[in-house]
């Protein structure tokens, strides 16, 4: 669902106007993320953080359960589902003068190079090869972006329009359903169109495939878009940054390309997405989409893999969780071997039996405290670690713990005394 629509009920609503280029927006961010914030006067436009800052509220967007949203996204990548294009899309209810610095766009953090879309997926296409992608953007004037380009799908057909003397025709979305901002965000090959994924996810969700509309400039993009600018990534290059990233440490600044906006459009009443940068909806949309691929990695070394998780204390992206059931001594080893295979970013597993919730950190760390000993703590020197990890100096070690009961131990033992329930 959009989430003007997701934002009618249990939300903190700011009336008072809020000053885009202070700390207050963060403030209140960071002050409950559980909490979804609605202001409804930022630069005299209404914008929203925290929507979706729980595992919780993600799977209430996609209409599942907080514990099939794993196994949700890996059906909609391994089936994709065509879209719905529709003649008149909500995002173009309102034609918008171009300036992008009347804008709800703030300044999250004090050392920030600018104001920051922390939210925007871009749309883009050339010769055939289509991506949908996150990147975060920082305002430069009225019509330009400075935007962070890594080298993957779309730092390629940008280079790839370049080398034929051509200005890459984009689009930036923001306010976009949850299964959009997904599948922006999983590994696909190249050329794949993410937003049949999304479209997979919307209509086992919901019933019904991803409706799209048509810009001007021929892209399709999800047609309940709060907001949608059409523009081109230029051969103009400038410094971009600093920024805060997924661990809440400020990532370097660098030469990138700068985006040109052409048209703005609106839907009718439209809420800017605040993405808190190093807040819950920062990791949750990086790590939700690397879990589908560490479960089909781990699944392919160990039949019977019950869930996986990265943690919101390892920024969803350093850290994770499996949960398996062992036909054989060694199950654990391999799973913890596959996991990092399957997310080579990650630095620590902890692979705990099928009994474990994952996703309550007290279990997980008492399975530890009662499942295993030091002996069981696998260690890999000199692995390329993930550049967003401050503390990784050119490799990095990677720790696997064997949480599960030994399978010669008599499983009593390591069971919590259970109490029968009165009816």
């Amino acid at each position: 669902m959009p989430i003007r629509d997701f934002l009618r009920e249990n939300v903190c609503s700011v009336k008072e106007k809020v000053d885009q280029d202070s700390s207050k927006i963060t403030e209140m961010l960071i002050e409950d993320q559980e909490r979804t914030v609605l202001f409804e006067n930022v630069n005299g436009k209404k914008a929203a953080g925290n929507v979706f800052s729980t595992r919780k509220k993600v799977a209430a967007a996609m209409n599942i359960r907080p514990d099939s949203i794993v196994e949700h996204i890996l059906s909609a990548l391994e089936s994709p589902c065509d879209v719905k294009e529709v003649k008149n899309p909500e995002f173009k209810q309102n034609s918008l003068k171009v300036d992008l610095m009347s804008l709800p766009i703030p300044k999250y953090y004090p050392e920030d190079g600018g104001r920051y879309i922390s939210s925007g997926v871009i749309v883009a296409e050339y010769k055939g090869k289509k991506n949908v992608s996150f990147h975060r953007m920082m305002i430069m004037d009225k019509d330009r972006i400075a935007v962070r380009l890594v080298p993957r799908h779309l730092f390629t057909l940008y280079n790839e329009a370049k080398k034929d003397g051509k200005e890459l025709n984009i689009s930036i979305c923001v306010g976009l359903q949850a299964e959009v901002l997904l599948a922006a965000a999983v590994s696909t090959d190249f050329g794949s169109d993410e937003l049949m994924i999304a479209s997979a996810m919307m209509k086992k969700g919901h019933g019904k495939p991803l409706e799209v509309g048509k810009c001007d400039n021929g892209l399709l993009v999800p047609s309940s878009s709060d907001y949608v600018f059409e523009g081109k990534i230029t051969f103009e290059t400038t410094k971009e940054g600093p920024f805060v990233d997924i661990t809440g440490t400020y990532d370097i600044v660098r030469d990138q390309p700068v985006i040109k906006i052409e048209k703005m459009w609106s839907c009718k009443d439209p809420i800017f997405h605040l993405l808190l940068p190093g807040g819950n909806d920062h990791f949750l949309f990086m790590g939700l989409p690397r879990e589908p691929v560490i479960l089909k990695t781990v699944r392919q070394a160990v039949p019977r893999v019950k869930n996986v998780r990265l943690t919101e204390g390892g920024c969803c992206w350093l850290n994770g969780v499996v949960s398996i059931a062992k036909n054989k001594e060694g199950d654990g080893v391999n799973a913890i071997l596959a996991a990092f295979s399957g997310h080579t970013s990650m630095k620590q597993v902890i692979v705990v039996d099928d009994d474990i919730d994952i996703f309550n950190d007290r279990e997980v760390e008492w399975a530890m405290a009662t499942r295993m000993q030091g002996d069981r703590i696998i260690k890999i020197p000199g692995a390329a670690g993930s550049s967003l990890d401050p503390s990784c100096d050119t490799t990095t070690w990677k720790v696997g713990y064997d949480a599960t009961i030994p399978l010669n131990r008599d499983r009593k033992l390591y069971e919590k005394a259970k109490v029968a329930v009165r009816k």
